[in-house]
């Protein structure tokens, strides 16, 4: 039978999304926003950490929302760092009662009654339907059990903790994976797509109001995580203006705050000539989607991000900046060069669709 057919009435969707990041929510988003046009009558309840206002900003149509967290991915001390030790702690804690866990989310799907469990990327929502009877699909370009393996796979209790990890995922009917994924060894039933991404409107003359119009904007976007720069140091660029969130509080006369615009974030970015940021999937396929070159800086051990950036300079005009020069503002002869880069065709986000069909349409496998 097809995944939403129902148990009679409308479908009930649960949608469960991964709050280490915006990521997670930029893949998901575009996908549910599809699946509603194939299916006009489908339920939805999306249960995440997020703040409702953010998927709100991403989820188009009604939604039930359940503010709480699946998972936590890994304890982070930055946008650009993990923090081990606490990462680590929170597994061994989360896991050393690991079926009790499994009971309570099992119980916890069963008074939700969905029809299917949607998961990027959190295992216990897969493990919980199984054990309750309620078919789960998962979608990401990574899984937290490949993430632990790097990690933590040679401490005492690694072993077991990742095979229970990989045992969970492995009780999805499909795990879709958008390219560009890392490599995952251990998962089943895996469903290679096309890149997932928003493409935004371009609104160039709104966004440089009041500014030359050859004048050029970087928005600056860390991903979702805490990275505060110390941009009241950084020396001006001549003919660049800075675009960032209003909570980081720069007074600099060459800033503009990206919520002032009342544009969808994509829409920004679209309109933008070149995104600063670290690699994570949001930015990289967003920005390779709208044809806008990036300047990244590297991340810390993150085993997902060499996959990333391969898949970036393929498909876009990118740059990598050390983290000394991204924090002294020295970004002038990068940008330069990045602009001076042949600009590539513009990727399309064809995994959008291929998701929605495949949630809307395909038979589970057995």
């Amino acid at each position: 039978m097809s995944p939403l057919d129902g148990r009679g009435g409308a479908p009930h969707l649960l949608v469960v999304v991964s709050a280490h990041g915006y990521g997670h929510l930029s893949q998901t988003a575009p996908v549910l926003n599809a699946l509603r046009v194939l299916r006009p009558d489908l339920r939805v309840t999306v249960r995440s950490a997020l703040p409702q206002a953010r998927i709100s900003s991403r989820v188009h149509g009604p939604y039930a929302y359940r503010q709480e967290a699946a998972d936590f991915g890994m304890v982070m001390r930055s946008a650009l760092a993990v923090d081990l030790e606490a990462s680590a702690h929170a597994y061994a804690m989360l896991h050393q009662c690991w079926q009790r866990h499994v009971d309570e989310e099992a119980r916890l799907l069963e008074s939700l009654a969905p029809d299917l469990v949607l998961s990027n990327v959190a295992y216990l929502p897969l493990a919980g339907a199984a054990l309750a009877g309620i078919p789960a699909v998962a979608l990401c370009c990574l899984n937290w059990a490949d993430i632990y393996r790097h990690h933590f796979g040679s401490r005492p209790e690694g072993a077991r903790i990742h095979d229970q990890m990989v045992d969970a995922y492995a009780r999805a009917e499909c795990f879709l994976q958008p390219a560009p994924s890392m490599p995952m060894p251990t998962v089943v039933r895996g469903e290679p797509l096309a890149p997932i991404a928003v493409r935004g409107t371009a609104q160039r003359a709104r966004l440089r109001r009041g500014l030359p119009e050859d004048e050029r904007l970087v928005l600056v976007a860390m991903g979702g995580i805490a990275l505060r720069l110390p941009m009241e140091d950084w020396p001006t660029v001549p003919g660049v203006h800075w675009v960032m969130q209003a909570d980081w509080e720069v007074r600099r006369d060459d800033v503009l705050i990206l919520e002032s615009f009342g544009l969808p974030f994509t829409d920004v970015l679209a309109g933008c000539d070149a995104l600063l940021t670290k690699p994570g999937y949001g930015s990289v396929a967003e920005a390779a989607c709208n044809a806008v070159p990036v300047l990244y800086v590297r991340r810390d051990d993150w085993p997902e991000e060499p996959f990333l950036v391969d898949w970036l300079h393929a498909h876009a005009r990118a740059l990598e900046v050390s983290l000394a020069d991204l924090e002294a503002g020295r970004l002038r002869e990068s940008l330069e060069t990045l602009w001076s880069q042949p600009p590539p065709a513009p990727v399309s986000p064809e995994g959008v669709t291929q998701a929605a069909k495949w949630l809307a349409y395909s038979t589970f496998i057995s």
